[in-house]
């Protein structure tokens, strides 16, 4: 990768941005504005560490110079010294920039529907899907982020047989697209008497959330039924037939809310729900080409691969995209999951770039 050409060619769109911002039309365009103003500060650090770098670059030639002149033995010590710093320097922040010239993912900052459902386990599968639940639940409270249900199907011994989710607030659908897949429990279940360790399952979807603009649905092709809530701890059970239920016709996608208390308000986030779930279509299937071409073992978008192991007789927690294994299952479960998302995030990275240099 020629990293100069690159630092060149965006202080050069830097450049652009700044004159065009300073156009005083802009300022009736909102949307454009907005738009630049982002851009701006999209590029703005990466403007900052090409100065950086050249000065590090013309403080090197000048080392050189005087190594080569060598009028002065003690100078010449001082620039050989100076310049073996300026290396490790050099390296050090070609790599940072290498990092953030990686294009962003415009999904990235989408807000997320998440769909938690009980796999292989029966009733101990329904209750490990409800402590993935409590695990996303404080993660998020930890981000900062708004959490809204969408649909709730109860499980008689705890947990949930399924549980939807929203997501919304910075980088949500960035941070949380790697927990797509199966996820793994081993541990004596409550109602096992004999204290056998059993290997149980949940299932995570997280699909990006969209809006109208981003796909066109033709409600000619969904049929909406409606039915009775049951209601978040039965507090609006049974008195309307406020729940929402859409099938799309042609593919046979179905969708369920009953959180809201009003019908509009639950087709809403239902006809949301399908967009996106219309959406992770066709997404999941640029995800497939894209790791087949890089090979990655993070992002493959196949949602039925096993991902992650939590074991808890050994208090350990394996992520089998990167062989990542830590100690610290308590604290994950409580929602310290960074670790992990930070680690799967960076070795993407590192395939885009791998990908890069490729090309």
């Amino acid at each position: 990768m020629d990293i100069e050409a690159k630092l060149e060619s965006i202080k050069s769109r830097f450049e652009e941005v700044n004159a065009a911002m300073s156009d005083p039309a802009v300022f009736d365009d909102p949307d454009k504005y907005t738009a630049l103003t982002k851009e701006r500060s999209d590029l703005e650090e990466l403007v900052k560490d090409y100065d950086t770098w050249k000065d590090l670059k013309n403080r090197q030639e000048g080392n050189k110079e005087l190594i080569e002149m060598d009028e002065d033995p003690e100078i010449t010590e001082m620039a050989k010294m100076e310049n073996a710093e300026i290396k490790d320097q050099l390296v050090k922040l070609e790599e940072e920039i290498k990092m953030k010239l990686i294009p962003k993912d415009p999904e990235d900052s989408k807000n997320a529907i998440v769909e938690i459902r009980a796999g292989t386990g029966g009733d101990e599968a329904a209750i490990f899907a409800g402590d993935l639940f409590d695990m996303y639940r404080r993660y998020s409270d930890k981000k900062g982020w708004k959490m809204s249900l969408m649909n709730i199907a109860d499980s008689e011994k705890g947990g949930y047989k399924e549980i939807v989710f929203t997501l919304e607030g910075e980088e949500v659908f960035g941070l949380m697209k790697y927990e797509s897949g199966v996820h793994r429990v081993q541990r004596v279940p409550e109602t096992e008497s004999q204290g056998r360790v059993h290997t149980s399952a949940a299932t995570v979807a997280v699909l990006p959330e969209v809006e109208e603009v981003d796909i066109d649905l033709n409600m000619s092709d969904i049929r909406v039924d409606t039915f009775r809530a049951s209601g978040a701890g039965g507090q609006h059970v049974n008195k309307t037939d406020s729940a929402i239920r859409l099938t799309h016709e042609p593919t046979g996608i179905v969708v369920e809310c009953q959180e809201e208390r009003s019908q509009h308000q639950n087709k809403e986030k239902a006809m949301t729900m399908l967009r996106s779930k219309m959406y992770d279509i066709e997404l999941e299937q640029k995800q497939k080409e894209r790791a087949a071409e890089r090979k990655s073992q993070v992002s493959t978008g196949d949602r039925s691969a096993k991902i992650r192991t939590y074991n808890y007789p050994q208090g350990r927690i394996t992520d089998h995209r990167i062989n990542l294994t830590l100690y610290n299952l308590d604290n994950i479960m409580k929602g310290d999951i960074g670790e992990v998302i930070d680690a799967l995030r960076v070795q993407e990275n590192l395939d885009k770039l791998n990908a890069m240099a490729e090309q």
